[in-house]
């Protein structure tokens, strides 16, 4: 008997079913429970978000809380995340034809500007960094919306979503690399009339047995409430082997389930790496979850709500001071202002005392706000980085700002290297699912020249900035290892510094105004392309027109018969004939006039 089937991934078989599928998702379920992932998840997300005396029986006391949590995050996040980021293909220094890439390279780089500008992608990494500063992972899931309108007959466009860890189950938990994983599960939750109608439309014949069930998971909140929904599962996998009628060796596929029946049988996806990135705040050894910024802080949050809500209950009992008085000599002590109260015979000063309450240590109040302190600065949110003290030394402050910001520079390098993989994921469904489609390319220089000609009769035809151009994506598949990509920060304040170099370069004639052009974003001046050909056609009639005077000056060199050392003749005519007689002796007029 072979023992081929001990190889196969999905317990003995090829290809997963719903079975083997949903015992997979129940392993990732029982790590997650075993790190405790949901409570962790769900006290950070309460202590973030402003519910930190959850569960927690008050009877009528005062529940302060001071958030230094959110400030202390949202800093953090900010502070890595305020530039937005910019990827920017470009052919490897070792390429063969390196020229040859230009136009493809070019392409490439505005198919990106789309589709960040489509999936607002600056929006989604800062939710993505601010999941992994709370929940401890950030997540992006890429995949192809076959349907979405793209304005030419092509269609379909690249979308992007945030995931949080919760949802997320890897094949081999102790491994955070995520192409190194042998199987990839994400977790949905959908209405069970959905799923069905799905499910019936993909050709699934038991499409009825799909009920609601209960989330698997271990979480308490509020939305993982179940009423009419099921779980429902993508698991993605590389194939280890080619797969009759599936996939070859490489391939990422993909199968969608639930735990009572399919809702899509496995198929190619058409790319080679998974649609995921992946970020870790902090990295945990033998484990593709990460720890959370907020988890060691949230004890530093207890004890200062817990000292805020004490000092509280301890102002309300003891700050006013209390009257103790004779009864038996004053039947009821009357607390209006002015008003007299009566005392039956005997010394007054025997029958009403005053009790002073001990005040609240100053201590207290130095603790809270040394523990507030203590936990800003530990996570570089120190007062100078927050703008809270004096600009009295501008020099000294941003150089305290920049070592405050340095600790998250490890952060933002691993938000770079997931945003490079995020990109070469686009360029993966590019190749695959983009086909034949227009494109804007700068015209060739044949094309410019029959606008010229085409201008001398008609000189309201315009250049055009870029022409419509159609182009094969699947290009892109047969150079899958000659592009690479550099991922940084693209803010304003650096665009001004190159136009600024740029001035100064033009200013300097270092560069002429067509090279300035050349080089300036699009955005700051409209129709840039037109308005570089014009200057370039009337630099071109201007060396025209100079080559054509020089012409005419060596014409007129030829004809005349001076030649170097003879003075020229003038010729006499009628009147002053004794100045021109002197004046051709002379050769010229100095002196005579």
């Amino acid at each position: 008997m072979s023992n081929e089937h001990l190889l196969y991934m999905f317990e003995g078989k090829e290809r997963p079913d719903h079975i083997t599928g949903y015992h997979f998702y129940q392993n990732g379920i029982e790590f997650k429970n075993r790190i405790k992932l949901y409570d962790n998840v769900q006290v950070n997300e309460n202590f973030y978000i402003g519910k930190q005396w959850e569960g927690v029986e008050s009877n009528g006391l005062p529940t302060p809380q001071i958030n230094i949590l959110k400030r202390v995050a949202n800093f953090s996040v900010a502070t890595i995340t305020s530039d937005n980021i910019h990827a920017v293909a470009s052919a490897l220094a070792n390429t063969v034809g390196t020229s040859g890439y230009k136009d493809l390279i070019n392409i490439v780089n505005d198919e990106f500007e789309a589709i960040v500008e489509q999936n607002r992608l600056p929006a989604k990494i800062r939710e993505m960094t601010r999941n992994a500063a709370v929940d401890g992972d950030g997540c992006l899931y890429v995949y192809w919306d076959a349907d979405a309108e793209t304005g030419q007959k092509a269609k379909g466009r690249i979308k992007i979503e945030v995931v949080e860890n919760t949802r997320v189950i890897f094949g081999d938990p102790n491994d955070r690399d995520v192409q190194c994983q042998p199987y990839i599960i994400l977790v949905k939750r959908e209405s069970v009339r959905r799923v069905r109608r799905r499910a019936r439309d993909n050709g699934i014949k038991d499409w009825i047995s799909i009920k609601s069930d209960d989330d698997a998971t271990e979480s308490l909140d509020a939305a993982k409430w179940t009423d009419d929904k099921c779980t429902v599962m993508l698991m993605f996998w590389k194939a280890e082997d080619d797969i009759d009628g599936l996939c070859e060796a490489g391939d990422v596929c993909c199968y969608e389930y639930t735990a009572d029946a399919s809702v899509r049988e496995p198929w190619n996806i058409g790319i080679r790496m998974y649609p995921f990135t992946w970020l870790n705040w902090d990295y945990v050894m033998d484990s593709y979850h990460g720890q959370a910024m907020i988890t060691g802080l949230v004890p530093n949050q207890v004890f200062i709500n817990k000292s805020w809500a004490m000092t509280m209950v301890s102002i309300m009992r003891q700050a006013f001071s209390k009257v103790i008085y004779d009864a038996t000599r004053i039947k009821r002590w009357d607390n209006r202002v002015g008003g007299a109260i009566p005392v039956n015979g005997g010394n007054v000063n025997d029958v009403v005392k005053t009790l002073e309450q001990n005040p609240v240590s100053p201590q207290v109040s130095q603790y809270i706000q040394l523990a507030v302190e203590q936990t800003e600065q530990s996570l570089g949110a120190t007062s100078v980085a927050l703008g809270d003290t004096r600009p009295d030394n501008t020099s000294a402050i941003i150089a305290l700002q920049r070592a405050a910001a340095t600790p998250a520079e490890i952060t933002k390098q691993n938000i770079y290297d997931c945003v490079e993989d995020l990109f070469r994921i686009f360029m993966e469904f590019m190749g695959e699912y983009y086909g034949k489609r227009y494109v804007d390319v700068p015209p060739t220089q044949q094309e410019i020249d029959a606008v010229t000609f085409a201008q001398e009769f008609n000189p309201d035809i315009e250049m055009p900035e870029e022409v419509p151009v159609e182009f094969d994506f699947k290009e892109l598949k047969k150079h899958p290892v000659s592009i690479k990509l550099d991922v940084g920060a693209s803010t304003y304040y650096s665009q001004i510094a190159s136009i600024q170099t740029l001035d100064n370069l033009l200013r300097m004639g270092l560069i002429g105004i067509d090279d300035y052009l050349e080089r300036i974003p699009d955005d700051y001046i409209p129709a840039r392309r037109a308005l570089i050909e014009k200057i370039r056609q009337q630099m071109k009639q201007q060396q025209m027109a100079a080559e054509a005077m020089q012409g005419v000056d060596m014409m007129g060199m030829n004809d005349m018969s001076t030649v170097q050392g003879q003075k020229p003749d003038i010729n006499g005519g009628k009147g002053y004939g004794g100045l021109q007689r002197a004046i051709n002796q002379a050769g010229d007029t100095k002196g005579l006039v």
